[in-house]
């Protein structure tokens, strides 16, 4: 009798110990964030706002990556409690065909597209079958031609906004050759094409400036800053989680205002 309640009472401890760690643990993943992001300006927007997590207790973990495929696939899965990469209309076209249930828990910035210089200096010198690269996926290619459009390089289609591609380029009187590219290939593009339209953040990652730009999105479009915004995305259902509320606290400031405003010149502009 003695030995079955010796046994029954270490039953009962390892019963609890097991609670006490498994609780324990659940508690320590509810006090760390972890967001995968672009290295620029993306990562170091988040670096910024370490601090501040820390000293309400959350530890910020970020992990950059440099595609815009597989910070969504690892929100979804979990692996991630977020991500900080892209723009509204890029969540939405990937939900789409990819069937995942990611969700805008904030909008943080928007980076206005650019059309950089390559083998040619100005847009008034570009010849008959000049090339011109652009991103590759949807929601960026569309993006890119509105801008050629608006530069009066091409025409495209009536009404197909940012649904467009090339098959809706309806003028060209240039004959410009559009190179659908990666957009994460858009810089290293440039000493092979004669202008290229890239992104805010890799146009960051790849030393260019804003300033620098041949032609620039008109930031203060609200229609422009609407689709392309860029979010802290999640999986739908944790967007109003503790963590997730205290990550957007941090990086909607005052402070983090000040510090994109000051160090991208521009080329990021603040949402809030």
């Amino acid at each position: 009798m003695k030995k079955f309640v010796t046994v029954f009472l270490a039953l009962i401890l390892t019963a609890a110990l097991t609670l006490s760690f498994a609780s324990c643990g659940k508690s320590e993943d509810d006090k760390v964030i972890k967001i995968g992001a672009s290295p620029a300006p993306h990562a170091e927007i988040l670096e910024q706002v370490k601090d501040k997590l820390a000293e309400e207790g959350y530890t910020l973990e970020i992990v950059t990556y440099n595609d815009y495929v597989i910070p969504n696939t690892a929100t979804e899965s979990g692996e991630l409690d977020a991500n900080y990469f892209q723009h509204i209309n890029y969540l939405n076209d990937f939900n789409e065909k990819n069937g995942t249930h990611l969700v805008n828990a904030a909008s943080i910035h928007y980076e206005p597209f650019g059309i950089f210089a390559g083998k040619t200096d100005s847009l008034d010198k570009l010849e008959k079958g000049a090339t011109v690269a652009v991103p590759n996926d949807s929601t960026n290619e569309a993006r890119a031609l509105l801008l050629l459009e608006a530069q009066g390089l091409i025409t495209l289609k009536e009404g197909v906004g940012i649904a467009a591609t090339k098959l809706d380029i309806v003028e060209n009187p240039l004959e410009l050759d559009i190179k659908e590219v990666e957009a994460a290939q858009t810089v290293l593009s440039l000493q092979d094409v004669d202008i290229a339209v890239i992104n805010g953040n890799y146009a960051i990652g790849g030393g260019l400036k804003i300033a620098d730009a041949l032609a620039v999105e008109n930031a203060d479009s609200p229609a422009i800053k609407d689709e392309y915004a860029n979010i802290i995305a999640v999986k739908e259902g944790n967007e109003n989680s503790d963590k997730i509320k205290a990550l957007i606290d941090a990086l909607r400031t005052e402070e983090i205002r000040e510090y994109i405003e000051e160090t991208y010149n521009g080329a990021v502009v603040p949402m809030f």
